[in-house]
């Protein structure tokens, strides 16, 4: 049963990954999740957040998107932009691949989303942007 929601949208911006982290944590707070799930889920929003931010607008101004959905015992978080998009989705999760090299990226984004979240669905066009779902499972 769904208990609460939200949607905020911010600049593609780099400062704005710490309002994203806060967002993601205020929100999820009611579930009363442990300090480690907490710190899992402000990171893997992070990672998305960041994603959109440095690859999906290619040095153009953009807007971000996290929504979030609160259930009795879950989190989801759903971050997406309307940017360039992912030409491969399968190549892009893989551990250590970077579509931004020069900028010393580690290409672990995914890895870290997929290793902190029960779950992430990606969705991407070329030329229309990218949506990443991601839930969490709070302990109780």
């Amino acid at each position: 049963m769904l208990r609460n929601s939200m949607k905020t949208e911010f600049a593609n911006r780099s400062d704005n990954e710490r309002f994203a982290r806060s967002v993601a944590a205020a929100f999820v707070i009611d579930l009363d999740p442990t300090v480690d799930e907490l710190t899992e889920i402000k990171t893997a929003v992070s990672e998305a957040v960041t994603n959109a931010i440095i690859h999906g607008y290619e040095d153009r101004e953009g807007v971000v998107s996290v929504e979030g959905k609160l259930y009795e015992d879950s989190v989801e978080f759903t971050v997406s932009d309307s940017g360039v998009g992912i030409p491969d989705i399968d190549r892009a999760r893989e551990p250590l691949f970077t579509g931004k090299p020069e900028t010393e990226r580690s290409g672990m984004g995914f890895t870290i989303m997929e290793a902190f979240m029960d779950s992430v669905e990606v969705e991407s066009a070329v030329g229309k942007g990218t949506k990443v779902r991601m839930v969490k499972k709070i302990s109780r």
